[in-house]
């Protein structure tokens, strides 16, 4: 069939991953040391991937391309996750995976402050409230979910963002990731932590680089996934550690 579908430009990729990363149909691949779209029927045509790209190597163009297959994209994210999962339980020798996965619950008090034992000063305590918090760990139902408000940030933005814990994370259940280094589309994960617990609300925090939008594309396609109308807010954080935008 006729279709639009994505043209990657070779003379002009310079081979930093970011349309990869941005592909959540994992349709482009970097393949000695440029992008490639090995995946024709992984192309859905919308173009995720052409804003990430620094270089415009990436354009719309409109020939004879197989159907987009929705279901073999679904497929390949669900034999993906099956591989991560067993990587890291064979790492281990457990069949359940990390040990580090194990869930626990943590109890906060609102005006908590921890003293060193050497100093009369008090410190910033800590506002996580459960674990684990990276998403590939997470379970996607836990106690700590029902009736929580979502803080998915990215991994960054803890570094950057001095504030993080008392203005973000505090009375928030906290999930944070990288699509650029974790590989994966965290869409479907989320869509089941959202769709299967009591969630009241979800707060996006991600960096202003192109891959963090990788994050903020999965938690809204979760939303829009999970069937459900929940509050929502996109914060972006510059490389500097300000606010550069709220969006509700």
């Amino acid at each position: 069939m006729v279709r639009k579908i994505i043209h990657i430009d070779e003379e002009k990729c310079n081979g930093c991953g970011l349309c990869a990363s941005a592909c959540h149909e994992g349709a482009i691949e970097i393949i000695d040391g440029k992008a490639k779209l090995v995946r024709e029927h992984f192309c859905d045509g919308l173009g995720d991937c052409l804003p990430s790209c620094p270089t415009g190597a990436i354009t719309f163009e409109e020939r004879e391309a197989p159907a987009y297959d929705e279901a073999a994209v679904k497929e390949s994210r669900r034999q993906k996750q099956l591989k991560i999962e067993r990587a890291i339980g064979a790492m281990f020798g457990r069949g359940g995976g990390c040990p580090g996965s194990d869930t626990a619950e943590f109890e906060r008090a609102q005006n908590e402050t921890a003293r060193t034992e050497k100093a009369s000063y008090d410190r910033p305590a800590s506002r996580l409230n459960q674990w684990p918090c990276q998403i590939k760990l997470l379970p996607m139902q836990a106690p700590f979910f029902d009736g929580a408000k979502l803080l998915i940030a990215a991994d960054c933005t803890a570094y950057a963002y001095a504030n993080m814990h008392e203005e973000f994370m505090k009375g928030r259940i906290t999930l944070i990731g990288c699509p650029k280094l974790d590989d994966v589309d965290y869409t479907g994960k989320l869509t089941e932590i959202i769709r299967t617990n009591d969630i009241k609300s979800v707060t996006v925090v991600r960096m202003e680089v192109p891959c963090c939008g990788g994050l903020q594309r999965a938690a809204e396609n979760a939303l829009k996934n999970s069937g459900k109308f929940i509050p929502w807010q996109i914060v972006t954080i510059s490389r500097d550690g300000r606010i550069l935008d709220r969006t509700l």
